[in-house]
């Protein structure tokens, strides 16, 4: 019976392992696109932003802001 046991360890295991390689090759083939504008000030991105960060919402300046923002509600 522990063999058993082992053995179905091991294959739920190796199941688990399956699905998570699944879901990052799904994940890494998704695109996320951000936007031109950034949301907090309307400024345009910048399309050198934009190429390092496809996904960026917020201009260099913005997410900066934002970022301390929230580094300081987490410290509270």
């Amino acid at each position: 019976m522990m063999s058993e046991e082992r053995g179905l360890l091991r294959a739920e295991e190796f199941q688990r392992q399956q699905d998570e390689l699944k879901v990052g090759r799904i994940r890494s083939s998704l695109v996320l696109k951000g936007d031109e504008f950034c949301q907090d000030c309307g400024e345009d991105i910048g399309a050198e932003r934009r190429a390092a960060l496809p996904s960026a919402t917020r201009c260099v300046d913005c997410q900066g802001d934002h970022e301390r923002r929230s580094k300081q509600v987490r410290a509270l």
